[in-house]
């Protein structure tokens, strides 16, 4: 593999030692992208807090200001406006090219507008995740669809109607667009199979306070009763607290070291993670504002599997397998949830990590450590896995494209720089010279 173009931004990572002091997690990405366009369905101003400062939060801004919204922001709150003009239902291939959350405005643009063109959503490569279930619950609800030119086609000229529903899997996406396009449509909607997620329950959470009526938020079965659109408020609502964000510094610490207090963490959030992460020789505790966390001088090797909530989340599982890949002994690592996560081993085997990977299972054969080497962040979750293994890892380890980093992440160097972690970013044109985000 070629190494990083050494024209764009790095982050460089070196182990230090043990870690130790607080840090405070950030607004969930996986929600206040789906709050966002949630704001479109009531009038006025919708105020959302803790927003994390990444990319895709701006690119979902710049989306549903094509569309016909107002958004702006001041630190981590943000203002979607809507009013005053028709909301234009086409989401530019542009924008929606970028984030696959994207395909989420697909449900309240049939609701407000009757219609909707989004093309399909691009984001991580990390093999298909088709939008069919989407699709076919919004047909449900009386939509009707065409694919041309790689745009997805919606319409509703008759409105959209309650419906019984069954997920033949619990898709967050899927869940989220039918509640949001089901809040107003004209009966009762009941939706089986439901994701139940902390994030789906943040934007029932949302939806709720606007006026919609949902029953069994936090179960596999949701009743949604429709209301009228013009009986929907905009409110002021805190975006849940990052859970991947949570694991990435738990990942941090087992390898390092050491001790660490998360801020605003949930531990009820994550107990299957945390579950997996005693018996690797790690100690969490919940607190009343956070959790306390402390790692072993070395971890031990478990079997994990990736569920649906709250079974160990997908994007948990680069984290772990970075960890597990210093761990004493043998685990074995099952993807059950998409195809084709398994690109960031490459990176890590670059680094000295014996692992074997066979259709959706990965072999990892711990080592009492990684070596620094010059990797890619090919998505937001690898991206971070790198930084794991190069706090694992002797001499310097240098992460390229960090542009997916940034995607997922808000201030993640500063903040690891912070409790001790040696990392900083890095921008050279010609090889020489540094700019260093951890001083």
């Amino acid at each position: 593999m070629s190494p990083p173009d050494r024209a764009l931004e790095r982050i460089v990572v070196r182990r230090r030692g043990p870690l130790e002091g607080t840090v405070r997690v950030s607004g969930a990405k996986n929600s206040a992208l789906k709050l966002m366009a949630a704001s479109m369905l009531a009038e006025g101003t919708t105020v959302l807090r803790n927003v994390p400062a990444i990319v895709d939060v701006q690119i979902m801004g710049r989306l549903l200001t094509a569309v016909g919204l107002e958004v702006s922001r001041d630190e981590d709150e943000l203002r979607v406006t809507t009013g005053g003009h028709d909301l234009v239902p086409e989401a530019p291939y542009e924008l929606v090219e970028q984030i696959r959350a994207s395909i989420v405005v697909l449900g309240p643009l049939l609701a407000r507008c009757g219609r909707a063109k989004v093309s399909l959503p691009g984001g991580d490569d990390f093999g298909s995740r088709p939008i069919d279930m989407h699709l076919r619950g919004l047909e449900a609800l009386g939509a009707t669809f065409e694919l041309r030119h790689g745009d997805v086609i919606g319409e509703a000229p008759s409105g959209l109607r309650g419906a019984d529903i069954v997920l033949e899997f619990p898709s967050v996406g899927a869940t989220e667009n039918i509640v949001l396009a089901a809040c107003t449509a004209k009966g009762t909607t009941v939706l089986e199979n439901a994701a139940r997620e902390p994030e789906v329950q943040d934007l029932c959470h949302l939806l709720s306070a606007m006026g919609a009526d949902i029953e069994g938020i936090g179960t596999s079965r949701l009743v949604i009763h429709g209301v009228n659109g013009g009986d929907l408020s905009p409110v002021d609502h805190r975006v849940v607290p990052d859970r991947v964000e949570v694991a990435t510094y738990l990942a941090c610490l087992g390898v390092s070291g050491g001790e660490l207090t998360v801020l605003d963490a949930r531990a009820h959030h994550m107990e299957m993670l945390v579950s997996k992460l005693s018996d690797m020789g790690m100690t969490v505790t919940a607190l009343p504002d956070g959790i306390w966390a402390s790692a072993p001088e070395r971890l031990r090797a478990v079997d994990v599997s990736t569920l649906p909530y709250p079974g160990v989340a997908t994007d948990y599982k680069p984290l772990l397998t970075a960890m597990l890949s210093v761990a004493d002994g043998v685990s074995i690592v099952t993807e059950n949830l998409f195809s084709g996560r398994f690109k960031y081993v490459d990176e890590l085997m670059r680094m000295g990590a014996n692992i074997r990977t066979d259709a959706h299972h990965a072999v990892v054969r711990g080592v009492p450590q990684l070596s620094g080497a010059k990797v890619l962040a090919h998505d937001i979750r690898a991206g971070a896995a790198m930084v794991v293994a190069g706090l694992a890892a002797e001499g310097e380890t240098e992460i390229g494209d960090v542009r997916h980093v940034d995607r997922g992440y808000a201030h993640l160097v500063e903040k690891l720089a912070s409790v001790g972690a040696s990392i900083e970013r890095r921008q050279s044109r010609s090889g020489s010279g540094s700019e260093s985000a951890s001083s």
